[in-house]
């Protein structure tokens, strides 16, 4: 059974940061594209940025860069994503994917088009 465990959610302050994790199980770690999304105004959900999994290989939304870095530790089967220089409009439910069902992980990872998903965990920045 696939599980994707998301934790490290908080309420912080604009300008803080949070480490989120993402644990999974269930399946063939590496060589899988892993994306975390958050809702979004006017659409379900957007991509903030994906990694590779064994490779390594990270994504990021143009929105992001700069202020988010997902790493992986392999041993663990989990993947992270430091989110740093928090803005209120960060303020979202933070989800972690796997599996993406079509197109590669550099050309599709934000299509939201994915497998399995966690449950979230929340960030909330305060102003």
């Amino acid at each position: 059974q696939v599980q994707l465990v998301e934790s490290g959610g908080g309420s912080v302050q604009a300008g803080g940061s949070l480490r989120l994790s993402c644990a999974a199980s269930g399946y063939t770690y590496t060589g899988v594209c892993m994306g975390w999304f958050r809702p979004a105004p006017g659409k379900e959900r957007e991509g903030v940025g994906a990694i590779y999994t064994g490779v390594g290989t990270t994504y990021y939304a143009d929105s992001v860069k700069g202020r988010f870095a997902i790493s992986q530790h392999n041993a663990r089967n989990t993947v992270y994503l430091q989110v740093n220089s928090l803005k209120p409009e960060d303020t979202a439910l933070y989800y972690c994917a796997a599996g993406l069902r079509s197109g590669g992980c550099r050309t599709s990872w934000s299509s939201g088009n994915y497998s399995y998903w966690g449950q979230g965990t929340q960030v909330t920045v305060a102003s």
